[in-house]
């Protein structure tokens, strides 16, 4: 068997090929929801991504008898490893065929460009930031992907088993909700208009000039954001030029029927202390996209998920209340507003985001409703100093 060769990429043509290297390993696949090529480009860009910031970043491609057969990225997060105390190099954008060689040459290269670094950890799968897709997929093969998390096939964790070092370093799972075909859970109802009247929490709906004006609920809700996943794993604090990136990203293509902020009436400002952000599921609409792209007819896919609400799932893309705020019952009135707009376009189910597997407290609201925890996913680690 001839051996495994990897080449940095280093310029244009190289990332082409690193992104373009997703597309063609999933091809066909019924589960994978591709991200579009200009979002990667964009993401995978040092003078485009504001995490770059304070991260930085190379990309590596394995090729065996010039055929490339995997990639994988090589990222230092200071400001996350300066607020941790934890010098570790991630790994991220992992693709690769089924061969144990080529995934071991791989995390080879983040391993030694970590070690370049002074880094005496690597842990992955990770994106820049929490704001990125994380975690291998271990459990639910079987399941439908999202816009914002990592589909992989069954061999990844496989072969992740067999690389010398590598163990667990912290798990995340996922949740089908299932939304009431009428009604509302009585328990939900009776804890949010609690929530209302003894607390004075109230849900604030927005319009556009609420976002860009003077107001700015655009940065509140990503100033929520922060407070709300500060202490979780992988997260570093958001900076002012992601916020003005992912204002930008965000709301420009919500529907803000979709979208939930909870204010605290208390304050003088009406205080920003909870957030749900959630979108029709773009994942069939993202696989009728060719390679990623708009052109010709993937921008028509799109719009029929987005617009026209073409689907029988909602992602609950970003869901957060401020801690102080979670024992007062804050999130049921987030779904107190949003499941009769989820009934009304015949919503069937909502995809949560990927939560901690310790996460009880954030795991307990699905309570509410019939829910089924269908995906698994792992972040594994090795110590550079043995």
């Amino acid at each position: 068997m001839s051996s495994v060769t990897i080449e940095r990429v280093i310029d244009k043509k190289g990332l082409k090929a690193f992104i373009q290297l997703h597309y063609d390993l999933y091809k066909g696949n019924q589960y994978d929801a591709p991200n579009l090529y200009s979002d990667e480009l964009h993401t995978l860009s040092k003078d485009r991504n504001s995490a770059f910031e304070f991260c930085e970043a190379e990309y590596f491609l394995a090729y065996r008898d010039g055929k490339l057969v995997g990639r994988v990225a090589a990222i230092i997060n200071h400001r996350y490893n300066e607020q941790w105390q934890r010098p570790c190099v991630r790994f991220g954008w992992l693709d690769l065929i089924d061969d144990a060689e080529v995934m071991k040459a791989l995390l080879k290269a983040v391993e030694d460009y970590g070690r370049e670094k002074g880094m005496k950890e690597i842990i992955g799968p990770l994106g820049f930031t929490d704001m990125d897709p994380e975690g291998m997929l271990t459990d639910g093969f079987d399941q439908l992907g999202t816009m914002a998390t990592l589909y992989n096939y069954p061999y990844y964790p496989q072969l992740m088993e067999q690389m010398p070092g590598y163990e667990k370093d912290n798990d995340y799972v996922e949740y089908k909700v299932f939304v009431p075909k009428e009604g509302m859970p009585d328990k939900m109802k009776r804890v949010a208009e609690l929530c209302m009247s003894r607390y004075n929490l109230h849900v604030k709906k927005l319009k556009k000039e609420d976002i860009y004006g003077p107001k700015k609920y655009g940065y509140r809700v990503f100033e929520v954001i922060n407070k709300t996943f500060g202490h979780l794993y992988g997260y570093s604090e958001m900076s002012k030029k992601q916020m003005d990136e992912y204002v930008d990203m965000y709301f420009k293509f919500i529907d803000l029927e979709m979208l939930c902020i909870i204010e605290d009436w208390n304050t003088p400002d009406h205080d920003c202390i909870g957030v749900g952000i959630t979108i029709p599921s773009l994942s069939r609409a993202l696989q009728k996209c060719r390679n990623g792209r708009l052109w010709p007819f993937g921008w028509w896919h799109l719009i029929k998920a987005l617009k026209f609400k073409k689907t029988d799932i909602v992602d609950c893309l970003l869901i957060g209340i401020l801690p102080e705020y979670r024992s007062k019952g804050a999130n049921a009135l987030l779904f107190y507003d949003l499941i009769p707009i989820y009934q009304k376009y015949g919503f069937k189910w909502g995809e949560t985001h990927v939560e901690m597997e310790t996460n009880g407290k954030v795991q307990s609201q699905w309570g509410y409703f019939d829910n089924e925890q269908h995906k698994r996913r792992r972040c594994y680690k090795k110590n550079l100093e043995a």
